[in-house]
């Protein structure tokens, strides 16, 4: 490494790769939500109706929990540099697609595609730890997920402005169509751009492809209980589109999906176990050992900070609005500052994580982060606004530097396996997302937030009685058979 500090003005070796990384995920973030600053006026361009708004909210997030477990095996098999570039390529057609669509089954299906993209996140994870030794890594993560997240903000700041620039019914076609042109080109500078580790440096691959390497027959059945969250989330979005709730799919497709997902579910499973049956009759060996608890953990966590941050965004605005009877827009300005943060605060919690240790600063955080919610659920409208806004700057503080905490940490599992490791954490985190809004949907503001400072706590015990710090060096096997030792602490 070129450097023992980061230099966020400097544009040579790692720091390079670290801007050059942020940006794609910044692009990948403005694709995501490109739609969403423009809904108004694709509502009225179209004659949407509102049930017909919310599937496409609901379609745009459904295939990145997937999504992002696949894209995890692929940057771990081809690497970042390719991968990263292929999403971009695909990705701006997709925003083509969507932007000439004339009816709304083919919005739909363009927006159900689009959730793909929101797998970019973990590429970029991948990356900047082979760039970044273990004492950066967290500071170097939180940049690059803080400034990428801000992709949406940038969408909503600017889209808008494009259309208008256009102007008629169509002008959200061309603000839609003029990201699938800058993501479209981005691609191949990305790929011209980068190299997936520093001259000299070998890049680790999985052994096994298909599924997670696990290392003991413990961590093979904790394993599969993890990954019954991520298809319970799926059949929970295919139930608010049954006839039951938006009623956009008929009761025999639902039944058909959810034989899918049960499906998909026996079928990893049994993945799962050819890829590692063997640790059922043999020992692995040390060198290549890790926990999978830390992993849960992890998976746990972000589930917590980013999973409630995506639900608290969403209904934060209509909070503020009605309890305190504000305008749209002074309610929306307030709950961008909840979400906004995340550009300051997801750094400063991968600074913390480097500087006083990964398990303190989490559990920290994770502390805050519950004292943080359950202050929310006491906000009522006899509150002033002031104390309602500090109470939220509080609790915000915390989620996004939860976010930062633990992709600090999520690099030093095991090296070879960063990108499923970072796909399967960052799942969860939507995962969390569908959890709490769907217990919004049953309950009031205040038992909300007194259930996400709940997890916060159960989620705390876990990371005081099962996270272990990083120390010292962990092994990966070069090509050759010859062992390499890598920093971690």
């Amino acid at each position: 490494m070129s450097s023992d500090k980061i230099n966020l003005l400097s544009f040579s070796g790692k720091m390079r790769i670290l801007h050059l990384s942020w940006f794609a995920f910044f692009l990948t973030f403005v694709v995501w939500f490109n739609h969403a600053p423009l809904l108004a006026a694709m509502r009225d361009s179209m004659g949407l109706s509102n049930d017909q708004i919310k599937t496409l909210l609901i379609l745009n997030v459904a295939l990145t929990i997937p999504a992002r477990i696949i894209i995890g095996m692929l940057v771990d098999a081809f690497g970042p540099r390719r991968i990263f570039s292929m999403l971009l390529f695909i990705s701006s057609f997709l925003c083509f697609g969507f932007a000439i669509a004339d009816s709304f089954e083919t919005l739909a299906l363009m927006r159900f595609l689009l959730g793909f993209v929101g797998a970019g996140f973990v590429i970029g994870i991948r990356m900047i730890s082979e760039w970044f030794p273990a004492k950066q890594t967290g500071l170097a993560q939180g940049i690059y997920g803080g400034w990428g997240n801000f992709g949406s903000a940038g969408a909503a700041i600017a889209l808008p402005t494009v259309a208008l620039f256009f102007g008629g019914d169509d002008g959200w076609r061309y603000a839609v169509a003029s990201t699938g042109v800058l993501t479209l080109i981005y691609s191949a500078v990305y790929f011209f751009s980068v190299t997936d580790t520093p001259k000299g440096s070998t890049y680790f691959k999985p052994k096994r492809s298909g599924a997670l390497e696990i290392t003991s027959p413990l961590d093979f059945f904790l394993y599969l209980i993890m990954n019954i969250p991520l298809y319970a989330a799926l059949a929970v979005l295919t139930w608010k589109l049954s006839p039951t709730n938006l009623g956009m799919l008929s009761q025999d497709v639902v039944y058909i999906i959810y034989a899918v997902l049960i499906a998909l579910y026996i079928f990893q499973t049994i993945r799962i176990y050819q890829i590692n049956k063997h640790v059922f009759s043999e020992t692995v060996p040390e060198i290549d050992r890790y926990k999978f608890s830390q992993v849960a953990v992890l998976d746990l966590s972000y589930m917590v900070t980013f999973g409630s941050e995506l639900a608290v965004v969403s209904m934060l605005p209509l909070f503020f609005l009605d309890t305190f009877k504000l305008t749209a827009i002074e309610a929306g300005l307030i709950a961008s500052v909840y979400a906004g943060l995340n550009l300051i605060m997801r750094p400063a919690g991968g600074w913390l994580s480097d500087k006083y240790g990964r398990k303190r600063s989490l559990s920290i955080i994770m502390a805050g982060l519950a004292l943080g919610y359950f202050f929310m659920s006491m906000i009522t409208s006899e509150w002033s606004v002031i104390a309602a806004v500090m109470v939220t700057i509080f609790c915000s503080l915390f989620v996004n530097a939860g976010n930062g905490a633990v992709f600090a940490v999520v690099p030093l599992v095991k090296r070879r396996l960063t990108g499923q490791i970072a796909g399967m954490a960052g799942a969860f985190g939507n995962v969390g997302a569908v959890t709490f809004l769907t217990v919004l949907s049953f309950v009031t503001p205040a038992i909300f937030f007194l259930v996400i400072g709940a997890a916060a706590i159960i989620v705390l015990f876990a990371v005081l009685f099962f996270l272990q710090e990083p120390k010292g060096q962990t092994a990966e096997v070069l090509p050759d058979g010859t062992v390499q030792m890598i920093d971690v602490s």
